[in-house]
């Protein structure tokens, strides 16, 4: 299965978010190369939030680019055999812990937003990743800094979606 198959099978089988989930799919349908950087009306992203519910705690990254706090993430690359491949090599590499899995239940989140230019738009899959016990993290080359954060310093550092996405994160692991 192609990547390009395997988003609009997570997509059309994502149910919350109608709206949003129903434009997602309607880009890929008028953008065949909907997944890729190089479309500039805007591409799906893959990214996933680095959780550690036993000690209450996400791990988040200074962006290089943006200089926000965000949640590990990134664009899909030809070698990713699924979003959820994207969104677990993009946690890894920007957080330089080994051993995550994702969250079961496919996507916590969709999330579009504007990017400065020559793109327009993030089309963003969100999910989330466990990190093992005693996980060790790394600054990667896309970060200025990467730091554990306690739930309740979330909203303190970054903006509305990452809370959005640790709030949704936290019901599902409740649930």
């Amino acid at each position: 299965m192609s990547l390009y198959d395997d988003a609009v099978l997570v997509l059309k089988g994502y149910e919350d978010q109608e709206d949003l989930r129903q434009a997602y799919l309607e880009h890929l349908d008028t953008h065949p190369d909907g997944l890729w950087k190089a479309c500039g009306d805007g591409h799906i992203t893959a990214s996933a939030l680095v959780i550690d519910p036993a000690r209450g705690r996400v791990l988040l990254t200074l962006h290089k680019k943006l200089r926000m706090w965000l949640q590990m993430g990134g664009h899909c690359e030809p070698t990713d055999a699924s979003l959820e491949a994207a969104a677990l090599r993009e946690a890894t590499e920007e957080s330089g812990v080994a051993g995550l899995t994702l969250l079961p239940g496919g996507p916590v989140l969709l999330d579009r937003h504007p990017i400065p230019p020559p793109c327009h738009c993030h089309f963003d899959v969100q999910y989330a990743v466990l990190a093992p016990r005693d996980a060790e993290h790394a600054v990667s080359e896309e970060s200025l800094d990467v730091r554990w954060f306690a739930y309740d310093e979330v909203p303190e550092v970054a903006d509305e979606s990452v809370v959005r996405l640790l709030e949704a994160t936290r019901a599902r692991l409740a649930a």
